[in-house]
């Protein structure tokens, strides 16, 4: 088995596989710039305190977990586990006495460290979108209605780091089968959903009505699944099959089916749901496949811990310091009644790093969570706008 491996992995190499599956990113040091005075935002904060307490503490139970030396990178400088707590823990107390917003502002600028992503361009511009926990209805048997599964991780499916087998390759993977002759990709969605590959192996945890809604569910990483008898089940990312992220969203606006200004969630399953015949085609253009597990609470981001609506964001793991705190600037839907967007509003607001996406690459991405349920859809579903992202740490006595 090791020396398929080698094999396998050497002629990737030969090949120039390992340079697709690699990426050209930004080194670490230099994806957050230490900034001052006039380049500072203004700490200006649209939801509750309550909130943001709640989010901050769970990223310090993340925190907590780890060794009190586990380093992490911000910009040019690193802290650790330990004064990241402590850090927050300063926040905190800055937050919560505060007598008003410019006591807030001048106390933070005074207190902690800013650094501002460089963005897409270098110079900041980031683009923020959205995400959410649907709400699907399920069962626990397969029927006429619930004949979709949702799949947990098959055994078969190997994470294989490359770094293994050479430094360049650090924090990079590829996932894999072994088909009893050699290393093969594992199944795309096609494979999986259409020729049905992974059906009559046990892998089934429960059955959806909706094939459309399932495929969204997988994007967003978790769900609720409402069963017949009113009981919900939550379900949380467990795997995916390795295949990189492609947006229906962009093939839509590709093939000119939707105009840019008009693509959101609800657009697109909105036309999924009236051309059937088209649905496989358009899904499947979108190979990424994911794989869930049952879990009690939820949802919980990539540090597991639970999300809190509106104050956590997902950002490229590789980039940017898990659990950290975090400032944004940018813009929010306006919805009527109707469930109409008829305006944006520009917005800021202390978040917490806690999760990652496939889709979310890069120092120019952002995705921030909404909620649970239909209204937190419609809000992510809108979103895309450009703004910025800064992160916050405690300046070291000196």
């Amino acid at each position: 088995m090791k020396r398929i491996l080698i094999l396998f992995l050497f002629v990737l190499v030969l090949s120039g596989c390992v340079r697709e599956i690699t990426e050209k990113r930004i080194p670490e040091e230099n994806v957050l710039v230490l900034v001052k005075g006039f380049w500072r935002p203004q700490f200006n904060d649209d939801m509750d305190k309550d909130s943001l307490k709640t989010a901050v503490n769970r990223s310090m139970e993340y925190l907590k977990r780890l060794p009190t030396e586990s380093q992490f990178r911000y910009g040019p400088h690193k802290y650790t586990a330990g004064y990241l707590v402590e850090s927050m823990e300063t926040f905190l107390d800055i937050l919560m006495s505060s007598s008003s917003p410019k006591d807030l502002n001048k106390r933070i600028r005074k207190q902690f460290h800013i650094y501002r992503s460089i963005g897409s361009n270098g110079k900041g511009s980031v683009i923020f979108t959205g995400y959410y926990e649907p709400i699907l209805k399920g069962s626990l048997t397969r029927s006429d209605i619930y004949k979709y599964p949702i799949y947990m991780k098959p055994s078969d499916l190997m994470v294989i780091p490359l770094e293994k087998f050479h430094p360049r390759f650090k924090d990079e993977k590829i996932v894999a089968r072994y088909d009893g002759n050699t290393i093969a990709p594992y199944y795309d969605r096609e494979e999986i959903d259409v020729e049905k590959i992974l059906e009559g192996k046990g892998l089934e945890l429960l059955w959806i009505s909706d094939n459309v809604e399932l495929f969204f569910m997988q994007i967003q990483g978790s769900g609720v699944v409402k069963l017949e008898d009113n009981t919900i089940q939550r379900v949380h990312y467990a795997a995916s099959n390795g295949k990189p992220y492609r947006s229906i969203g962009r093939k839509f606006i590709d093939e000119k089916i939707i105009p840019r200004e008009d693509v959101s969630f609800q657009a697109l399953k909105a036309y999924l749901q009236d051309h059937p015949e088209e649905r496989d085609r358009i899904l499947n253009y979108n190979e990424s496949y994911v794989f869930f597990e049952k879990v009690e609470i939820g949802p919980l981001g990539n540090i597991e811990v639970v999300l809190t609506p509106g104050r956590s964001i997902a950002t490229d793991y590789r980039l940017f310091p898990k659990g950290g705190l975090s400032f944004i600037v940018t813009q929010k839907p306006e919805i009527d009644q109707s469930n109409t967007v008829t305006g944006w509003r520009e917005f800021s607001r202390f978040v917490v790093n806690q999760d990652t996406g496939g889709a979310i690459r890069g120092a120019g991405r952002v995705d921030l969570f909404w909620g649970t349920g239909y209204q937190a859809e419609i809000t992510a579903g809108a979103l895309y706008k450009k703004g910025e992202l800064y992160f916050l740490v405690k300046k070291p006595l000196e």
